[in-house]
């Protein structure tokens, strides 16, 4: 009997153990069942669009018969950012070449020379050439700056040429006085400028000058002479004592894309520019580097010992290929006293001849290269960036007859 009531017991307590863990499992069920959403559908399973694959019209896989159109929400787009602006290139100048130059600007070179030409012609033309005629024709070449010597070859040459030809007729005198003055001018001078690398290293050019004959300026416009013809130019702004010469000079290159080493104070040593120009020019395997020096008066010893005192400094880094002297056409015989000065100091190769427009003195281009044994290069035929031209000897001459 006992026993039937210990089993009784454990069948009830089995079962309220049973009932409790269902109670609490449906309540734990409920507290954590998450809301019911709409079932999601794809397109695939709507009516009328097959899902891709092989054997569709569209490449899908089973073809289903059309349904109704499937609306969807518009696709927004990102909104449009501005294009970024591309970096602004300076616009450099780009100079026409310097081959011809000197023959397009003629015009302004004949004006300039119209003593030698027009007026020495109407002598030579007008017969009866006596001696008093051939003092005038003298005076004529002498006021142009022929020089003295050239003066009496010239005339010696003319003179024996009319008592053996006998003719004053000017198309003829006219062919003498081109032969004896390209002979004068002298056109197997070698007249380059040294302008491309030598070796490993840039040409180095050295420009000097007293004051006022217009260095920075010829600088300038060289620099434009060489980039016409595709040279890798740099400038050397070793003016360090004129105000603002430096400005200048950077003025000019900025023009041309071409960049000048200078100092950032006044006065600095005009021969550490000149140093740190070529050795930047070096460095950025340039073709050639323009050093633009200080004007100086030629009877100033220690100003001249200065400009020494440049080109030694020079020297320790590399040799200079060039030195160009850069002489006012107008000062005449007071020139050539100069050029001499400077070509001891500096070994003066070439002569610069500006404000050759303007005046009657086209003769200094035969007495300075007479008086230092070196060739006229280039000369300045007016204010524009572009009237520096090589020098032509042909050319030349023919616009002192023309």
């Amino acid at each position: 009997m006992l026993d039937q009531l210990w089993q009784v017991i454990a069948l009830v307590v089995v079962i309220a153990v049973i009932g409790v863990g269902l109670v609490v499992g449906l309540l734990r069920g409920r507290r954590g069942k998450a809301p019911s959403l709409p079932p999601t559908t794809r397109p695939s399973d709507q009516p009328g669009v097959g899902r891709p694959g092989v054997g569709s019209p569209d490449g899908g896989g089973v073809a289903t018969k059309p349904g109704p159109p499937v609306t969807t929400s518009p696709a927004v787009e990102a909104p449009e950012l501005p294009a970024l602006a591309e970096p602004e290139t300076p616009a450099y100048e780009r100079p026409e070449s310097a081959r011809g130059r000197l023959a397009r600007l003629r015009a302004r070179l004949a004006r300039s020379n119209s003593a030698i030409g027009k007026g020495l012609l109407a002598l030579l033309s007008r017969g009866g050439l006596d001696e008093a005629a051939w003092e005038d024709v003298e005076d004529t070449l002498l006021t142009a700056d022929l020089g003295v010597e050239a003066t009496m070859e010239l005339v010696e040459s003319l003179k024996t040429k009319v008592k053996v030809e006998g003719t004053t007729d000017e198309s003829v005198v006219r062919d003498w006085l081109r032969e004896d003055l390209l002979r004068l001018v002298d056109p197997t001078m070698d007249r380059r400028v040294a302008s491309s690398r030598v070796g490993d290293r840039p040409a180095v050019i050295l420009v000097v000058g007293v004051n006022g004959t217009g260095k920075t300026t010829t600088v300038g416009k060289l620099a434009r002479v060489l980039v016409a013809e595709d040279r890798d130019v740099v400038l050397g702004a070793a003016d360090t004592f004129r105000a603002a010469a430096a400005d200048q000079l950077a003025t000019w290159g900025d023009r041309v894309g071409v960049p000048t080493i200078r100092s950032d104070r006044e006065g600095a040593d005009p021969a550490a520019v000149a140093f740190d120009a070529v050795k930047a020019a070096a460095e950025m395997e340039a073709d050639v580097v323009l050093i633009d020096t200080a004007g100086r008066l030629h009877n100033k010893t220690n100003l001249m010992d200065e400009l020494g005192k440049v080109k030694r400094v020079i020297e320790k880094r590399s040799p200079i290929d060039e030195v160009l002297l850069v002489l006012d056409a107008t000062t005449g015989q007071n020139g050539l006293e100069q050029a001499r000065v400077f070509a001891d100091v500096v070994d003066v190769t070439g002569i610069v001849l500006t404000k050759l427009d303007g005046t009657a003195k086209g003769g200094i281009v035969v007495a300075v290269q007479r008086k230092l044994g070196v060739p006229v290069k280039l000369v300045g035929l007016g204010e524009g960036p572009d009237d520096l031209a090589p020098f032509d000897p042909a050319a030349f001459v023919d616009a002192l007859l023309d």
